[in-house]
């Protein structure tokens, strides 16, 4: 399995035990990421330290916060699958790179995950 592979199947493993989903914002929100295809992606990750790793390679006076899964799922996939916005889980490395997931994959791989 790849890294990017790895790193995936821990987000589905972490939040559906722990019921949380961590995220790096400003008071402005949080980053997003316009691929190559013109895709915009909002990134997510499984555990704190993940989240501040993510925080301090992008800077800007971003801080980590959690999130409750249900409402995650309810509000936040909703609003980005209705915005046609991709969700990014577990990116790493020094250039952040991950694999992203429409709102629909995310949930289908919650339900699998549990």
């Amino acid at each position: 399995m790849s890294q990017t592979g790895s790193q995936t199947a821990a987000f589905f493993r972490d939040v559906s035990k722990s019921r949380v989903v961590w995220l790096v914002r400003d008071d402005s929100g949080s980053p997003t990421h316009l691929s190559t295809d013109r895709t915009r992606s909002l990134p997510f990750w499984s555990t704190s330290p993940r989240a501040q790793r993510a925080a301090k390679i992008w800077g800007h006076g971003l801080r980590v916060e959690s999130m409750p899964l249900d409402i995650w799922c309810d509000r936040v996939l909703t609003d980005a699958a209705e915005d046609g916005i991709a969700i990014g889980v577990n990116w790493s490395g020094p250039r952040l790179v991950g694999w992203s997931f429409t709102s629909k994959e995310v949930l289908n791989r919650l339900a699998a995950a549990e």
